[in-house]
């Protein structure tokens, strides 16, 4: 585990220095031009240029290794962006926003706008898909939210063609390959063609694919020639490598987190979550990757990324509700 006094957590030179290493590893890359020569850093020149300031004699402007990032235009200060990283990625089931608004002696508003570009900053952007000969991919769909029975009798809703008890749970399918990564998705509702879409673009066809054997997961899996399934209605969870308890062990963390760290998630934000909990579980201990080098892939994925807090906030507003 990290030292939690490491100079970058309290420093902001040191905090600044580290973030252009991760970033421009092999000198400055100018964000506006894509100029890598004939950048030059002008701090210090000038009382009234701010740390970092680099001049790209190709464009003629000026940057910082924050600008087209998720931490650009922002106020708080990097040492604070690099303790909130390390947070999050190491905490296994999540941290709060309250929990970072007093660690961190910023206001919960910022708090909770700064876990929410953190989380944009784990999405994975069009990855290539995975699997493939030899290797095994676990897929199966799970709910999340408060179950109808602890709601009053006039919120309760029973949608068709859903579960029973699912009411207005939120529907998310995941794909989980052994030994590997896990990929999540919030879907509006679970049919066949809706999972096809997304296991074919995100596993190859000759992947071993295990689900069990829900009429959803059966129809997908005929265009898998290696397919096996369980069946857990008849209390069958393991045939030799047929199995899909590496996705239920994810599920079982991502709703332990949910429910005893987060407590609510709304739909509009529920993608930055699974972001989050699939960028921990694809860069665990388990693979060989510790927290110090997990916050480093994860400050690696704020370039290119940016979130508003009008846009998150209005996301908000809509889910409680409110115009």
């Amino acid at each position: 585990m990290a030292d939690l006094q490491s100079p970058i957590f309290t420093n902001d030179e040191k905090a600044r220095e580290a973030l252009e290493a991760v970033r421009w590893p092999n000198g400055p890359v100018c964000p506006h031009c894509g100029g890598v020569d004939r950048q030059a850093k002008v701090e210090g020149v000038k009382k009234s240029h701010r740390p970092g300031l680099v001049y790209c004699n190709h464009c003629k402007t000026t940057y910082t290794a924050t600008v087209g990032t998720v931490f650009e235009r922002s106020k708080i200060s990097l040492s604070k962006w690099w303790l909130a990283c390390h947070l999050m990625s190491s905490s296994k089931k999540g941290i709060s926003a309250h929990q970072l608004h007093r660690m961190l002696g910023i206001t919960y508003k910022s708090a909770w706008f700064m876990a929410h570009r953190i989380r944009e900053a784990m999405k994975q952007l069009n990855p290539a898909p995975f699997g493939g000969e030899g290797n095994v991919v676990e897929a199966d769909e799970t709910y999340i939210g408060g179950k109808d029975q602890n709601k009053a009798k006039s919120k309760r809703s029973h949608r068709r063609g859903r579960p029973s008890g699912v009411g207005d749970k939120q529907a998310v399918y995941s794909l989980v390959e052994r030994g590997g990564d896990v990929r999540s998705f919030h879907i509006g509702k679970v049919t066949g063609a809706g999972l096809r879409e997304i296991l074919t673009a995100q596993v190859k066809r000759d992947t071993s694919l295990m689900t069990d054997e829900a009429s959803t997961s059966m129809w997908v899996g005929r265009e898998y020639p290696k397919h096996q399934t369980v069946n857990h209605a008849a209390d069958e969870y393991v045939r030799g490598e047929a199995y899909t308890n590496t996705v239920e062990g994810y599920f079982s963390v991502l709703k332990r987190g949910i429910v005893g760290t987060y407590h609510h998630v709304s739909p509009q934000h529920l993608s930055r979550y699974l972001a989050e909990f699939d960028f921990r579980y694809s860069n665990r201990s388990a693979v060989g990757v510790e927290d110090a080098e997990r916050a480093q892939r994860l400050v690696k994925g704020i370039e290119g990324k940016r979130l508003t807090y009008r846009r998150t906030n209005e996301a908000r507003r809509v889910s409680q509700g409110r115009s």
